[in-house]
């Protein structure tokens, strides 16, 4: 039976869910480099329509479902100790039924929003459900920000100190449709490495980590991680 397994993904597992990467030919950010520019901490607070025009992309994948790449990834925890290490805020990991416990959401998660005034907390289906282009907290008026990391933000410490610890006990580690151009999520690669762990690579295009790669498979992610779960579940 294979040992503990990590897997790091990003964007390209979800694009099969009808959610687009951000950095590919078609990329949200490909096709519109200022999106990237508004999706900051300073734009999203100071900037009304930089916010309108995100609750509008979140809006637009409010509805998405996991597809075969996240579903292989639960099945594969009937046979291994696998853990989630994800760079999406989309929760699918978690609808496809992974055990939310083993999903660490480097990002944050779109599921919940908070108020940057108040804190106040509130389901992020509910602010979608109130149909406003630039929601307002109910309590006291300020700012509502789904509870994701948007450029200019640091990363939870706890959190990336516990997927670093994660990353040096594994026996495998799989990046699936990850650019591996942001860190410190891309370094995991190189931490696994470090520590022995066996390096898979699934992405469609090449990645700064290829190299260190005991495996790199270029094939459609829904096709290949399928294939490659059931590989590892027969190991």
């Amino acid at each position: 039976m294979t040992g503990r397994i990590a897997v790091l993904t990003g964007a390209g597992i979800s694009t099969d869910s009808g959610i687009p990467d951000y950095r590919g030919p078609s990329g949200v950010w490909t096709r519109d480099p200022e999106l990237a520019r508004l999706f900051t901490r300073k734009h999203f607070v100071n900037d009304a329509e930089a916010r309108r025009r995100f609750w509008r992309t979140l809006d637009l994948h409010a509805d998405a479902r996991p597809n075969a790449a996240h579903r292989a990834l639960a099945e594969l925890e009937r046979s291994a100790a696998v853990r989630i290490l994800t760079q999406n805020v989309d929760g699918l990991h978690q609808k496809a039924g992974s055990t939310p416990r083993k999903v660490l959401e480097l990002h944050g998660s779109m599921a919940t929003t908070s108020c940057l005034r108040c804190h106040a907390g509130f389901p992020t289906a509910d602010v979608l459900a109130r149909g406003e282009d630039d929601p307002a907290c109910p309590s006291c008026g300020g700012v509502l920000q789904p509870s994701v990391v948007l450029f200019g933000q640091y990363l939870d410490s706890d959190v990336l100190s516990l997927a670093g610890n994660i990353a040096r006990v594994s026996e495998v580690f799989v990046a699936i449709g990850s650019s591996l151009t942001v860190d410190p999520a891309a370094r995991l690669c190189a931490v696994a490495r470090e520590c022995g762990a066996r390096l898979i690579i699934v992405n469609r295009d090449p990645t700064p980590y290829d190299d260190l790669a005991d495996e790199v498979v270029r094939e459609p992610i829904g096709e290949a991680v399928p294939a490659l779960c059931a590989r590892l579940a027969a190991a």
